[in-house]
Formats: structure tokens, sequence, C-alpha cells
């Protein structure tokens, strides 16, 4: 669906009086500073890639999911300590 176009001017007064501004907006390609994405290569032993995969069996997710949840569970953890 195409925005709605107004003027620059238009625009800041509404921003300015409290008015809704979301239909001139463009957000389906917006992100939240922080949480983009980057590709990280990690190599880890058999073993752990075995364990790591039977626990993401038992909840029902996958190998990456459980990697990140267990990543941000003790970085946030670390930084809140």
């Amino acid at each position: 669906m195409k925005k709605k176009s107004i003027k620059a001017e238009e625009f800041d007064l509404k921003f300015e009086t409290g008015e809704d501004i979301t239909e001139y907006l463009e957000l389906s390609k917006t992100l939240k500073p922080g949480l983009e994405q980057k590709r990280v290569n990690v190599d880890f032993p058999v073993w752990m890639i075995h364990l790591l995969d039977k626990e993401a069996k038992k909840l029902g997710v996958t190998r990456q999911s459980i990697i990140k949840v267990w990543i941000a569970d003790k970085l946030n953890e670390t930084v809140h300590n």
C-alpha cells in the first residue's frame, strides 16, 4: 500500500500537535537500533552439537534459537550482576 504524501511543514505541524502521523510513514523496513542482525560463524565440538540438538528438539525449537536464547540469558545475567 502506498503511503500518503504531504509537505514537510504540514508533517511537522501534525507531529508537533500530537496528531497521528503513521499514515505518512513507511514502517515496513524500520529497525530498532541495536537489533540489526549480523551473521557469525562458531565452531562447536560434535558432542556439543548433539546435546544442543537434543535440547532443541525437546523444547520444539531450532538449534539456532536455543543458542541465541542461552547466550542472551547469560549476557543478561552478566550485565545485571
